[in-house]
């Protein structure tokens, strides 16, 4: 795979460490575990979607943008690290952000004010409708001579699947060093791009690793035709003759609980069992379902002793702030 020939603007401080995770594999009993920390790329609190950003963000520069529109939930992870590139970049930012707009801005809203973003609520939970919404601000835009650039919900287009197609072969080099074989990497899944990405490239590095994805929102059968749409025209945008079929997409929706952004028991045990065995915090929308599913997985034993698995632990710490209530 070479993404020399794509436009990139380094935002991330890469690589993220691989690091082992002893403590929590000894409560556990299973697979021997480790953790990809892509809550550590660095800006505007770090998370997955700076590395979907460097590709995004290049092409709205190579098209002269001045202003960036993306979309998402009122906490969403993914708005927050746009608005910092924006900001980073000398970009206008613009957040179509589907919710009621709360009286206090907590977390991650909190965030996207001090970074200057521009923040419009719209009352709809529909990825599509707010994409829509985003497009027609664009078109605005474009009526009144700016140059807009829209990012749709969680960056999760071909051009940003590039991130994690590279994510995967970074995650193979620093195996190789450590002398290491990983068998699965579990990752949650909400717009599937960095699920996509990380099948293509661990498939097309013949890596042997087994991506799981955990959903946090949306049934698996429409997540697994998703992962399959973009991770195959990222191999056309790639060019490269790797295809993924239904046999490489693995996907859990068991662990959603009442909804999106809505913690479950489990999960809220999981983020407190990973802070209290190995320092590490996770969030109440993606990765602590993502770690309560693999718990489960282990306990039922689909990820057993003798194997190594690998957690991506893809940030939004910063929500942990809006839900101070689930720990009280």
């Amino acid at each position: 795979m070479q993404f020399s020939r794509f436009p990139r603007v380094r935002l991330a401080n890469l690589p993220t460490c691989l690091e082992e995770m002893p403590n929590l594999s000894k409560v556990l009993g299973g697979p021997r575990l480790f953790v990809k920390r892509d809550d550590s790329t660095g800006l505007g609190f770090g998370g997955n979607k700076v590395r979907k950003l460097e590709f995004l963000m290049a092409e709205a520069l190579a098209k002269k943008a001045d202003t960036v529109i993306t979309t998402g939930g009122v906490q969403s992870n993914h708005a927050r690290q746009t608005a910092a590139a924006a900001a980073k970049l000398n970009l206008k930012s613009i957040l179509v952000l589907g919710g009621e707009e709360p009286k206090l801005y907590k977390g991650n809203l909190l965030l996207d004010t001090i970074l200057g973003a521009e923040v419009r609520f719209v009352q709809t939970s529909n990825s599509e409708e707010t994409d829509r919404i985003a497009y027609e601000i664009a078109s605005q835009i474009e009526g009144d001579g700016g140059i807009p650039y829209v990012i749709p919900t969680g960056g999760s287009v071909p051009t940003g699947c590039l991130g994690y197609a590279a994510a995967a072969l970074e995650i193979v080099t620093q195996i190789k060093e450590k002398g290491i074989q990983i068998d699965y990497a579990v990752v949650a899944n909400g717009s599937s791009g960095t699920q996509a990405g990380l099948t293509l490239g661990f498939k097309a590095l013949h890596s042997g690793i087994k991506v799981i994805g955990i959903s946090v929102s949306r049934p698996k059968q429409e997540l697994k035709r998703r992962i399959l749409q973009l991770g195959n025209q990222t191999a056309e945008k790639l060019g490269i003759d790797t295809a993924l079929d239904e046999e490489d997409v693995v996907v859990y929706d068991e662990y959603i609980g009442q909804g999106y952004a809505i913690p479950t028991t489990e999960c809220i045990e999981a983020i407190k069992l990973l802070s209290r065995t190995e320092g590490l915090f996770l969030d109440p929308v993606y990765t602590g379902k993502a770690m309560a599913g693999l718990i489960d997985l282990i306990r039922k034993g689909v990820l057993r002793k003798g194997e190594n698995v690998l957690f991506m632990h893809t940030g939004g710490t910063p929500a942990l702030f809006a839900k101070e209530e689930i720990f009280q």
